[in-house]
């Protein structure tokens, strides 16, 4: 029979222990080290917890158009705002309908919360819509009268890369004849932008949107004519009811305090033709903008409408870039530009990546109107919080006082791999705050409840099957290597049921019930990594002391008080040689 190898382990064994606690030592301390230099020494918590605010909005409809309220725009919103307030590191914020017309959106609080309290009922409807004429933002009493080709100033506005420029100064266009704009032919037609190859744009069989001083025009001028920018009430009343293939008016900010209005022409590009946007700092001209990329589709028509425009005078040769109501940039064109665009003005950062965010994630599909805004106080949190931290104290008290009853020595390695697990669960949590935007609420507090019994388990799996090995009559170093295998197996069938679960509550639930579910798959993902790293090198390790390995009474190990069998000696079995048998001896 061939001699054993030297240096062979047995199965299951685990030479060197010291290797998997110095892992885990130096993860703990690199965690610890990140959450203190982070700054984030607590976990964020969630609106039930820390409060925050809860806003209620009110879905309302364009005259004509009520029955755009309907359960899949609805849910459609529910969606865009949801990854708005995301998009800002906002977490925990729960956005839900309420009825029929009404949704709820609960914003807890941070950094991040009056950003996020501005974004959410923001409609972020923006289209591209030709400049057909500009004035100052006051009511006049009549439009003055110029010829259509007289010299004027030019805007300051002027295209830098894809398009830039920014709202011309008030001075700029006043005296622009008002007449003569809502006369003349729009710059495109009332339909889609299509290539047009001539110079100059040509009437269609399409009908312009402003061909003849008409009723409709004649409103449209009367309402320039009396609109007043300086009121808020009118510049939010402005562009209310407005079809994007009508014309429209519109005020605009050239800076803080001065304001511009202006008659635009039908809308040419959408904003569901942008498919990216983000602010972004101009170093050449030290200003933050807002750059834009178009779909195909929405090249195409940027590209139409600029090579239009690049052929007509001021300020016909300008296109507006209004944003819900509102022109927040209105360039000049002198050339033809298609594949991205710029929203340039007086943005600061935030101003620019919350517009960035807004047109990223898409317009919502209706105006919502704030309904109320209200503040929501951590008490009953804090009350509630305190009555499962008592629960879990107790729960916890009592599992400690059956380990110390019914494992007497072995308790030790529990209660410290406890403490290993509750440590790696509160800086883990500590560090997701800020990185992932996870938030601490009473679910996810619960979650972390339950976990001491998973871990627990894992535990008690283990010391059993150490006690199974020493009832067969084996000591202790074989019995923790050799029972190592089977509880192994156990732990982590166990542990993926457990993760299982809590991956599906996951996916298939919102809002606070994802805070339990998460909170439940990371301790379960942590109770493998203190079993493997921690619990069992730590049984291999005293398995060579003496109060444990010669079975102490106190050490939860005695082999007497667990009915230990006497170990087993193996006898060797004589065999009679083969051959004839001797009739004396038989």
């Amino acid at each position: 029979m061939a001699a054993p190898k030297k240096g062979r382990r047995p199965a299951g064994g685990q030479s060197r222990p010291g290797r998997a606690l110095a892992l885990i030592l130096i993860a703990m301390v690199a965690l610890t080290g990140g959450m203190f230099w982070s700054g984030h020494t607590t976990p964020r918590l969630g609106i039930d917890l820390a409060g925050g605010t809860s806003i209620t909005l009110k879905a309302k409809a364009d005259p004509g158009q009520e029955s755009a309220v309907n359960e899949t725009n609805m849910n459609t919103a529910v969606d865009i705002i949801e990854r708005r307030v995301n998009g800002l590191g906002v977490s925990e914020a729960e956005v839900q309908t309420q009825g029929r017309e009404n949704i709820i959106v609960n914003i807890p609080r941070g950094t991040n919360e009056k950003q996020a309290r501005e974004q959410v009922g923001t409609t972020a409807q923006l289209y591209f819509r030709p400049v057909l004429a500009v004035t100052n933002g006051a009511p006049q009493a009549a439009p003055t009268a110029t010829p259509s080709g007289s010299a004027s100033p030019k805007p300051s506005a002027t295209p830098s890369g894809a398009t830039a420029g920014e709202k011309p100064a008030t001075a700029s266009t006043q005296g622009r004849a008002l007449t003569e704009a809502l006369k003349a032919p729009s710059p495109t037609p009332t339909g889609s932008a299509s290539p047009s190859s001539s110079a100059t744009p040509k009437a269609t069989g399409t009908p312009q949107a402003t061909p003849t001083p008409d009723a409709a025009t004649a409103a449209l001028e009367q309402k320039f004519t009396a609109l007043n920018c300086l009121d808020p009430k009118q510049r939010t009343a402005a562009g209310q009811g407005v079809k994007p293939s009508e014309p429209t008016v519109a005020c605009g900010e050239d800076a803080p305090g001065v304001w511009s209005k202006y008659i635009l022409g039908p809308a040419e590009v959408e904003g569901r033709d942008v498919d990216d946007a983000k602010g972004a700092f101009d170093q050449q001209r030290g200003m933050w903008i807002v750059t834009m990329d178009f779909t195909d589709g929405g090249s195409k028509k940027f590209q139409s409408i600029t090579s239009k425009l690049s052929q007509q005078s001021d300020p016909q040769n300008r296109f507006a870039i209004v944003l819900d109501g509102e022109v927040v940039s209105a360039p000049s064109v002198r050339q033809t530009l298609s594949a991205s665009a710029e929203i340039s003005g007086s943005f600061n950062q935030q101003s620019a990546q919350d517009l960035g965010n807004i047109l990223s994630y898409g317009a919502l599909p209706l105006s919502f109107q704030t309904q109320s805004v209200d503040t929501v106080t951590a008490a009953l949190g804090g009350e509630q919080l305190e009555a499962g931290l008592i629960a879990g104290a107790i729960g916890l008290g009592l599992v400690i006082l059956y380990l110390v009853v019914y494992y007497r020595g072995l308790s030790l390695v529990a209660i410290l791999s406890l403490g290993v697990s509750a440590l790696l669960t509160y800086v883990i949590m500590s560090l997701l705050g800020p990185a992932i935007g996870f938030a601490l609420n009473l679910p996810a507090v619960c979650g972390a409840i339950v976990a001491i019994g998973i871990t627990a388990d894992s535990f008690i799996v283990y010391f059993e099957r150490i006690r199974d090995e020493l009832r067969e009559g084996r000591t202790l170093r074989p019995a923790v290597e050799r029972a190592w295998p089977r509880a192994r197996r156990t732990i982590l069938v166990s542990d993926f049921v457990s993760f299982l679960a809590a991956a599906v509550l996951f996916i298939v639930t919102v809002g606070k019930v994802q805070g339990f579910a998460f909170t439940l798959g990371l301790t379960t993902l942590l109770d493998i990594v203190v079993v493997f790293l921690f619990t069992k090198p730590v049984m291999t390790l005293l398995a060579r002391t003496k109060f444990f390995g010669d079975g102490h009474p106190w050490s939860g190990l005695d082999p007497k008080r667990l009915g230990a069998k006497p170990p087993l000696r193996r006898t060797r079995r004589t065999t009679a040689p083969a051959g004839p048998v001797d009739p004396k001896e038989a």
